[in-house]
Protein backbone atom coordinates (compact mmCIF):
# COMPACT_ATOMS: atom_id res chain seq x y z
CA UNK A 1 0.00 0.00 0.00
CA UNK A 2 0.80 3.65 -0.51
CA UNK A 3 1.73 5.42 2.77
CA UNK A 4 2.98 8.94 3.85
CA UNK A 5 5.64 9.03 6.91
CA UNK A 6 7.46 10.77 8.96
CA UNK A 7 10.84 10.45 9.40
CA UNK A 8 12.39 10.75 12.69
CA UNK A 9 15.36 13.03 12.79
CA UNK A 10 14.37 14.92 9.55
CA UNK A 11 11.44 17.78 11.25
CA UNK A 12 9.28 19.45 8.66
CA UNK A 13 9.58 16.67 5.99
CA UNK A 14 7.28 13.53 5.29
CA UNK A 15 7.71 10.72 2.61
CA UNK A 16 5.99 8.81 0.47
CA UNK A 17 6.65 5.22 0.39
CA UNK A 18 5.40 1.44 -0.06
CA UNK A 19 4.68 -0.55 3.00
CA UNK A 20 2.77 -3.55 3.70
CA UNK A 21 -0.70 -3.79 3.94
CA UNK A 22 -0.99 -4.18 8.36
CA UNK A 23 -2.58 -7.74 10.12
CA UNK A 24 -4.96 -6.49 12.42
CA UNK A 25 -4.00 -7.92 15.56
CA UNK A 26 -6.43 -10.23 17.67
CA UNK A 27 -8.69 -7.15 18.61
CA UNK A 28 -8.00 -5.08 15.63
CA UNK A 29 -9.79 -3.75 12.50
CA UNK A 30 -8.60 -3.44 9.29
CA UNK A 31 -9.84 -0.60 7.38
CA UNK A 32 -9.73 0.27 4.08
CA UNK A 33 -9.56 4.17 4.42
CA UNK A 34 -11.64 6.51 2.42
CA UNK A 35 -10.56 10.15 3.57
CA UNK A 36 -7.79 11.08 6.24
CA UNK A 37 -8.03 14.57 7.99
CA UNK A 38 -5.33 16.31 8.54
CA UNK A 39 -4.94 17.84 12.12
CA UNK A 40 -2.43 20.65 13.89
CA UNK A 41 -1.34 17.53 15.45
CA UNK A 42 -0.01 16.24 12.43
CA UNK A 43 1.95 18.97 11.95
CA UNK A 44 3.72 18.54 15.71
CA UNK A 45 4.62 14.92 14.69
CA UNK A 46 6.18 15.97 11.29
CA UNK A 47 8.19 18.88 12.97
CA UNK A 48 9.17 17.15 16.05
CA UNK A 49 7.07 19.15 18.18
CA UNK A 50 5.91 15.94 19.50
CA UNK A 51 8.98 13.33 20.63
CA UNK A 52 8.99 10.63 18.19
CA UNK A 53 8.02 7.15 19.46
CA UNK A 54 7.70 5.61 16.14
CA UNK A 55 10.55 5.36 13.56
CA UNK A 56 9.15 6.04 10.36
CA UNK A 57 5.06 6.99 11.99
CA UNK A 58 2.68 7.24 9.20
CA UNK A 59 0.92 10.14 10.60
CA UNK A 60 -3.29 10.46 10.74
CA UNK A 61 -5.76 9.95 13.42
CA UNK A 62 -8.72 11.20 11.46
CA UNK A 63 -9.10 8.09 9.28
CA UNK A 64 -12.55 7.01 8.09
CA UNK A 65 -12.96 4.21 6.15
CA UNK A 66 -14.72 0.84 5.92
CA UNK A 67 -14.12 -2.53 7.86
CA UNK A 68 -12.33 -4.72 5.67
CA UNK A 69 -11.00 -7.72 7.89
CA UNK A 70 -11.27 -8.16 11.62
CA UNK A 71 -8.98 -10.04 14.28
CA UNK A 72 -10.07 -13.44 15.83
CA UNK A 73 -11.28 -11.87 18.87
CA UNK A 74 -13.91 -9.06 17.25
CA UNK A 75 -17.86 -9.63 17.00
CA UNK A 76 -18.04 -5.95 16.25
CA UNK A 77 -18.18 -3.88 14.22
CA UNK A 78 -18.51 -6.69 11.20
CA UNK A 79 -16.92 -6.31 7.74
CA UNK A 80 -18.03 -3.48 5.73
CA UNK A 81 -19.12 -1.15 8.59
CA UNK A 82 -18.14 2.55 8.36
CA UNK A 83 -15.72 3.51 11.08
CA UNK A 84 -13.53 6.22 11.89
CA UNK A 85 -9.78 5.68 13.24
CA UNK A 86 -8.98 7.94 16.33
CA UNK A 87 -6.42 9.35 18.24
CA UNK A 88 -6.91 7.70 21.41
CA UNK A 89 -5.82 4.11 20.79
CA UNK A 90 -5.39 2.13 23.80
CA UNK A 91 -5.27 2.56 27.64
CA UNK A 92 -4.51 0.15 30.13
CA UNK A 93 -8.11 0.18 31.73
CA UNK A 94 -6.87 -1.12 35.38
CA UNK A 95 -4.90 2.49 36.33
CA UNK A 96 -6.08 5.03 38.81
CA UNK A 97 -7.56 6.96 35.98
CA UNK A 98 -8.90 4.72 33.87
CA UNK A 99 -10.98 3.62 36.85
CA UNK A 100 -12.28 6.85 37.62
CA UNK A 101 -13.63 7.26 34.14
CA UNK A 102 -10.38 9.71 33.12
CA UNK A 103 -9.01 7.41 30.85
CA UNK A 104 -7.77 10.40 28.28
CA UNK A 105 -4.96 10.82 31.79
CA UNK A 106 -3.94 7.45 31.33
CA UNK A 107 -0.17 7.22 31.54
CA UNK A 108 -0.18 4.18 29.43
CA UNK A 109 -2.02 5.49 27.06
CA UNK A 110 -1.32 5.45 23.26
CA UNK A 111 -1.90 7.00 20.22
CA UNK A 112 -2.82 6.67 16.52
CA UNK A 113 -0.57 8.42 14.30
CA UNK A 114 2.17 8.73 16.94
CA UNK A 115 3.06 5.75 18.71
CA UNK A 116 1.49 3.69 15.73
CA UNK A 117 0.96 3.82 12.39
CA UNK A 118 -2.35 6.15 11.49
CA UNK A 119 -4.45 7.18 8.25
CA UNK A 120 -1.99 8.72 5.74
CA UNK A 121 -2.25 5.24 4.20
CA UNK A 122 -4.53 3.14 2.24
CA UNK A 123 -5.37 1.06 5.05
CA UNK A 124 -5.10 1.36 8.75
CA UNK A 125 -5.53 -0.66 12.07
CA UNK A 126 -7.25 0.28 15.19
CA UNK A 127 -8.32 -1.25 17.99
CA UNK A 128 -12.04 -2.50 17.33
CA UNK A 129 -13.02 -1.08 21.20
CA UNK A 130 -11.69 2.28 20.79
CA UNK A 131 -13.13 2.50 17.18
CA UNK A 132 -16.21 4.78 16.35
CA UNK A 133 -18.81 4.23 14.61
CA UNK A 134 -19.71 6.99 12.12
CA UNK A 135 -23.14 8.36 11.80
CA UNK A 136 -25.10 8.74 8.41
CA UNK A 137 -26.16 11.64 6.60
CA UNK A 138 -21.92 12.84 6.11
CA UNK A 139 -19.67 11.79 3.16
CA UNK A 140 -16.07 10.49 4.24
CA UNK A 141 -14.79 13.89 4.28
CA UNK A 142 -16.98 15.23 6.06
CA UNK A 143 -16.70 12.55 8.73
CA UNK A 144 -13.06 13.12 9.36
CA UNK A 145 -12.94 16.14 11.19
CA UNK A 146 -15.59 14.88 13.51
CA UNK A 147 -13.08 12.59 14.83
CA UNK A 148 -10.27 14.71 16.34
CA UNK A 149 -11.62 18.45 15.75
CA UNK A 150 -14.77 17.83 17.09
CA UNK A 151 -14.38 15.02 20.04
CA UNK A 152 -11.45 17.64 21.31
CA UNK A 153 -13.75 20.89 20.84
CA UNK A 154 -16.43 18.89 22.17
CA UNK A 155 -14.40 18.23 25.18
CA UNK A 156 -12.63 21.76 25.26
CA UNK A 157 -16.21 23.60 25.21
CA UNK A 158 -17.54 21.07 28.34
CA UNK A 159 -14.52 21.80 30.30
CA UNK A 160 -15.10 25.77 29.86
CA UNK A 161 -17.97 25.24 31.21
CA UNK A 162 -19.86 28.10 29.37
CA UNK A 163 -23.48 28.93 31.50
CA UNK A 164 -26.54 28.50 29.19
CA UNK A 165 -26.89 31.23 26.73
CA UNK A 166 -23.36 32.50 27.76
CA UNK A 167 -20.60 34.49 25.78
CA UNK A 168 -17.59 32.81 24.51
CA UNK A 169 -14.86 33.59 23.14
CA UNK A 170 -13.00 31.28 21.06
CA UNK A 171 -9.35 31.94 20.02
CA UNK A 172 -7.76 30.60 16.69
CA UNK A 173 -10.30 29.35 14.13
CA UNK A 174 -9.36 26.26 12.51
CA UNK A 175 -10.77 22.91 12.18
CA UNK A 176 -11.70 22.17 15.40
CA UNK A 177 -12.99 25.98 16.53
CA UNK A 178 -15.16 25.80 13.49
CA UNK A 179 -16.77 23.01 14.72
CA UNK A 180 -16.81 24.01 18.23
CA UNK A 181 -18.68 27.22 17.35
CA UNK A 182 -21.50 25.67 15.58
CA UNK A 183 -22.17 23.37 18.88
CA UNK A 184 -21.82 26.47 21.01
CA UNK A 185 -24.64 28.47 18.96
CA UNK A 186 -26.75 25.49 19.22
CA UNK A 187 -26.58 25.57 23.24
CA UNK A 188 -27.83 29.27 22.74
CA UNK A 189 -24.48 30.62 23.18
CA UNK A 190 -23.39 34.32 21.94
CA UNK A 191 -20.28 33.49 20.21
CA UNK A 192 -16.75 35.67 19.57
CA UNK A 193 -14.17 34.50 17.55
CA UNK A 194 -10.70 36.23 17.89
CA UNK A 195 -8.23 35.28 14.50
CA UNK A 196 -5.72 36.93 12.11
CA UNK A 197 -7.32 35.43 9.09
CA UNK A 198 -9.61 37.10 7.09
CA UNK A 199 -10.98 33.74 5.45
CA UNK A 200 -11.46 32.58 9.01
CA UNK A 201 -13.38 35.94 10.21
CA UNK A 202 -15.86 35.75 7.28
CA UNK A 203 -16.73 32.05 8.07
CA UNK A 204 -17.34 32.57 11.06
CA UNK A 205 -19.57 35.23 10.73
CA UNK A 206 -21.18 33.35 7.71
CA UNK A 207 -21.75 30.30 10.83
CA UNK A 208 -23.49 32.50 13.08
CA UNK A 209 -21.07 34.06 15.00
CA UNK A 210 -22.18 37.63 16.70
CA UNK A 211 -18.14 38.85 15.62
CA UNK A 212 -14.51 38.39 14.66
CA UNK A 213 -12.11 40.34 15.09
CA UNK A 214 -8.07 40.26 16.36
CA UNK A 215 -7.30 39.16 19.95
CA UNK A 216 -5.15 42.28 20.12
CA UNK A 217 -8.20 44.07 20.19
CA UNK A 218 -10.00 41.64 21.49
CA UNK A 219 -14.06 40.47 21.84
CA UNK A 220 -16.36 43.53 22.25
CA UNK A 221 -17.86 42.51 25.12
CA UNK A 222 -16.57 40.50 28.51
CA UNK A 223 -16.86 36.66 28.52
CA UNK A 224 -18.16 33.95 30.64
CA UNK A 225 -15.86 31.37 28.85
CA UNK A 226 -13.00 31.05 26.19
CA UNK A 227 -11.42 28.58 24.32
CA UNK A 228 -8.15 28.81 23.08
CA UNK A 229 -7.66 26.72 20.25
CA UNK A 230 -4.45 28.71 18.18
CA UNK A 231 -0.91 26.89 19.66
CA UNK A 232 0.03 30.49 21.03
CA UNK A 233 0.58 31.00 24.49
CA UNK A 234 1.06 34.47 24.09
CA UNK A 235 -2.66 34.38 23.51
CA UNK A 236 -3.32 33.13 26.82
CA UNK A 237 -3.17 36.63 29.29
CA UNK A 238 -5.03 37.94 26.50
CA UNK A 239 -7.74 35.84 26.53
CA UNK A 240 -7.91 35.53 30.51
CA UNK A 241 -8.07 39.38 30.52
CA UNK A 242 -11.22 38.97 28.21
CA UNK A 243 -12.75 36.78 30.54
CA UNK A 244 -16.13 38.22 32.71
CA UNK A 245 -15.51 37.30 37.08
CA UNK A 246 -15.76 33.43 37.55
CA UNK A 247 -14.97 32.84 33.62
CA UNK A 248 -12.87 29.82 32.59
CA UNK A 249 -10.38 29.72 30.17
CA UNK A 250 -10.39 25.82 28.27
CA UNK A 251 -6.55 25.39 26.53
CA UNK A 252 -7.58 22.76 23.73
CA UNK A 253 -3.68 22.01 21.98
CA UNK A 254 -1.50 19.36 22.47
CA UNK A 255 1.28 21.59 22.18
CA UNK A 256 2.01 25.46 23.28
CA UNK A 257 4.42 27.47 22.87
CA UNK A 258 5.25 29.39 26.46
CA UNK A 259 2.67 31.70 28.21
CA UNK A 260 4.16 35.21 29.34
CA UNK A 261 4.27 35.71 32.41
CA UNK A 262 0.43 36.83 34.30
CA UNK A 263 -0.53 39.69 36.70
CA UNK A 264 -2.73 38.43 39.23
CA UNK A 265 -4.98 40.93 39.27
CA UNK A 266 -5.75 41.67 35.49
CA UNK A 267 -5.42 37.68 34.52
CA UNK A 268 -6.43 35.84 37.30
CA UNK A 269 -8.28 37.96 40.33
CA UNK A 270 -12.11 37.86 40.57
CA UNK A 271 -11.96 33.60 40.47
CA UNK A 272 -11.05 33.27 36.57
CA UNK A 273 -9.50 30.15 35.55
CA UNK A 274 -7.50 27.98 33.55
CA UNK A 275 -8.08 24.76 32.07
CA UNK A 276 -6.21 22.38 30.12
CA UNK A 277 -7.44 20.03 27.35
CA UNK A 278 -5.37 16.10 27.63
CA UNK A 279 -7.03 14.05 24.58
CA UNK A 280 -10.69 12.91 25.42
CA UNK A 281 -12.42 9.59 26.47
CA UNK A 282 -14.23 7.26 24.44
CA UNK A 283 -16.97 8.82 26.09
CA UNK A 284 -16.31 11.82 25.03
CA UNK A 285 -16.40 10.42 21.34
CA UNK A 286 -19.36 8.51 21.49
CA UNK A 287 -21.52 11.77 23.08
CA UNK A 288 -19.98 14.18 20.68
CA UNK A 289 -20.96 11.74 17.44
CA UNK A 290 -24.36 11.35 19.06
CA UNK A 291 -24.61 14.96 19.21
CA UNK A 292 -23.56 15.19 15.23
CA UNK A 293 -25.61 13.03 14.42
CA UNK A 294 -28.65 15.01 16.01
CA UNK A 295 -27.48 18.07 15.11
CA UNK A 296 -26.35 18.32 11.35
CA UNK A 297 -22.95 20.08 11.24
CA UNK A 298 -21.07 21.78 8.37
CA UNK A 299 -17.46 20.86 8.25
CA UNK A 300 -15.92 23.10 6.27
CA UNK A 301 -12.99 21.48 4.10
CA UNK A 302 -9.88 21.99 2.17
CA UNK A 303 -9.59 18.61 0.54
CA UNK A 304 -6.32 17.29 -0.75
CA UNK A 305 -5.89 14.24 -3.30
CA UNK A 306 -3.61 11.82 -1.42
CA UNK A 307 -0.33 12.76 -3.01
CA UNK A 308 -0.62 15.97 -2.03
CA UNK A 309 -0.31 15.15 1.60
CA UNK A 310 2.98 17.37 2.00
CA UNK A 311 1.48 20.14 0.82
CA UNK A 312 -1.94 19.92 2.80
CA UNK A 313 0.45 20.25 6.11
CA UNK A 314 2.84 22.83 4.17
CA UNK A 315 -0.60 25.14 3.88
CA UNK A 316 -1.99 24.18 7.22
CA UNK A 317 1.56 25.41 8.88
CA UNK A 318 1.22 28.42 7.01
CA UNK A 319 -2.83 29.47 7.65
CA UNK A 320 -3.78 28.60 3.91
CA UNK A 321 -6.06 26.30 4.97
CA UNK A 322 -10.19 27.09 5.37
CA UNK A 323 -11.87 25.07 7.75
CA UNK A 324 -10.33 21.00 8.26
CA UNK A 325 -7.98 20.06 5.62
CA UNK A 326 -8.77 16.52 4.54
CA UNK A 327 -6.69 14.05 2.09
CA UNK A 328 -9.06 12.27 0.18
CA UNK A 329 -8.03 8.54 -1.08
CA UNK A 330 -8.45 7.67 -4.57
CA UNK A 331 -11.47 5.47 -5.53
CA UNK A 332 -10.82 2.00 -6.34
Amino acid sequence: MRAWVAPAGRPGTVECVELPVPVPEADELLVEVRACGVCRTDLHVRDGDLPPRLERVVPGHEAVGDVVAVGDAVTAPVVGTRVGVPWLRRTCGACRYCLRGQENLCPSSLYTGWDAHGGYAEYATVPARYAYEMPAGYSAEELTPLLCAGIIGYRALNRAELPQGGRLGIYGFGASAHLTAQLALARGAVVHVLTRAPAARTLALDLGAASAGDARTGPPEPLDAAILFAPSGALVPAALEALDSGGTLSIAGIHLSDIPSLNYQRHLFRERTVRSVTANTRRDGRDFLAAAAAQRLRPTLTVYDFTHAATALDDLAAGRVEGAAVLRMPAR
